[in-house]
């Protein structure tokens, strides 16, 4: 895995006014814990912060730069974080501090390759999950799990027990739980299907209203005879 930096400094948690002052100055508040180590106070760039953690990043391991040398040089994954609910602006992070020498667990987003063999004969791919967990030492955590689903026919399933992992990253499950699988053709079909009937049933159907051509001819013959 690549290790990115990120500068931060230590921050003080009184008075608390000071939190919002670090959110004006363009700053995110936030905090390290872990590795038998007491939580401490943290501020961290926001624009870097939220580059860090776009999209899949978001377990990438960062190596912090700072002035402190308490903190400086410690290798971290991001844990928790808070945003606003408009706009998505991160509020406080949440920094987890590792060893490079001690295996940990994080989860892992899947990224699902080829072309199903079920695909020609109508059926359709179906992900059931969208990450794992997995266990290994945090230089090895991978940004992404390829799973390739080539040979997964219509019904078909692939479990998590059957998945191929690189170097010393293991899997971590209580219950050898699906993770993709192939729909049949008639699961989407039948809502298709059922629409067309409907449409079908109401062409058949007479206008509101309107007699059949038989009955209403009736009338016309017994005014005839009067």
């Amino acid at each position: 895995m690549d290790t990115v930096e990120l500068a931060c400094e230590r921050r003080d948690i009184r008075p608390k006014g000071l939190v919002n002052r670090v959110r004006r100055e363009g700053r995110v508040p936030g905090i390290i814990y872990g590795n038998q180590g007491a939580a401490t106070a943290i501020a961290l760039p926001g624009k870097e912060l939220k580059e860090r953690v776009h999209s899949a990043a978001s377990h990438r391991l960062i190596r912090l730069k700072s002035g402190s040398t308490e903190l400086d040089g410690k290798h971290v994954i991001v844990k928790a974080l808070q945003r606003t609910p408009v706009g998505g602006d991160i509020l406080h992070v949440d920094l987890y501090e590792v060893d490079l020498n001690k295996p940990l667990r994080v989860s892992v987003a899947l990224r699902f390759v080829g072309r199903a063999a079920g695909l020609v004969d109508g059926g359709i791919l179906s992900p059931l999950e969208r990450e794992i967990d997995v266990e290994c030492l945090p230089l090895e955590i991978p940004a992404a799990i390829d799973v390739d689903v080539t040979p997964l026919k219509v019904h078909d399933v692939l479990h998590v027990s059957a998945i191929k992992l690189e170097g010393n990253v293991k899997p971590v499950f209580d219950s050898d739980y699906p993770i993709v699988t192939v729909l049949p053709p008639t699961v989407a079909e039948a809502p298709a299907a059922a629409a067309a009937a409907t449409e079908g049933e109401a062409a058949a159907a007479p206008a509101a209203g309107t007699a059949p051509a038989k009955e209403a001819a009736a009338p016309a013959k017994e005014t005839a005879k009067k």
